[in-house]
């Protein structure tokens, strides 16, 4: 499937670009697996900036997201990054867990946008004017650059996670329910990383041979 140009990915910001506004694009990544975090990222472009092939993450290989992060990462004006783990996710929702993501984003920007493009999700907290763009992450630069950067930081931090549980194969399926981790689950039971309530809706015990539930948040709350 062939990626949009950079004139087309750009038509939001650049109405904004024009006004001499600072524009962030924000995005999640993580919100169907079994376990691990939702990871966001909040992303400000220069109207400069000209990053080939930028697409969403989804419609990315892996080597393309692997160079397009080190493109968005030195060509971006400020990146943010936010998390929410598996224990507020239980206690919030999916939903909630990735809009507070978001919004902790843009938070740890090191500049305060004016504008807001995100990713169909209506962002109502904060100093700004915000845009939410059904696929947005499909049709703007900015929304695009933060899915890349989350993808890649949430898969890294997964494999990560794989080495303080190696019997789920994180590092494989980074937390998606793939039938090797829906397998490791019926012989293990669950561990702290997983997120209990997704796993009830399956119809997966939340008690069982293997690591001890709820335990740590592992770093993000």
């Amino acid at each position: 499937m062939p990626h949009p140009d950079w004139q087309t990915l750009t038509v939001f910001e650049e109405g904004f670009w024009r006004q001499g506004l600072v524009v962030a694009g924000t995005d999640e990544v993580g919100r169907g697996p079994l376990a691990g975090p939702v990871v966001a990222a909040a992303v400000v472009l220069s109207r400069g900036a000209m990053i080939a092939g930028l697409d969403d993450s989804k419609r990315l290989t892996e080597m393309e997201r692997q160079r397009l992060f080190y493109e968005v990462w030195h060509q971006a004006e400020a990146i943010g990054i936010g998390a929410v783990g598996p224990q507020t996710i239980d206690r919030l929702n999916i939903l909630e867990a990735s809009r507070l993501a978001m919004q902790r984003a843009l938070a740890h920007l090191p500049v305060i946008p004016e504008v807001v493009l995100a990713d169909a999700m209506r962002l109502t907290e904060g100093p700004y004017y915000t845009v939410s763009l059904i696929k947005g992450d499909q049709r703007s630069a900015s929304i695009a650059a933060a899915s890349v950067i989350a993808k890649v930081l949430r898969d890294r931090y997964m494999v990560e996670l794989h080495r303080e549980f190696p019997e789920y194969g994180f590092d494989r399926h980074k937390g998606y329910p793939t039938k090797a981790h829906r397998d490791a689950l019926d012989a293990r039971g669950p561990s702290a990383a997983h997120r209990l309530t997704f796993l009830r809706r399956r119809g997966v015990s939340v008690r069982g041979d293997g690591q001890a539930v709820p335990g740590a948040a592992h770093g993000f709350d």
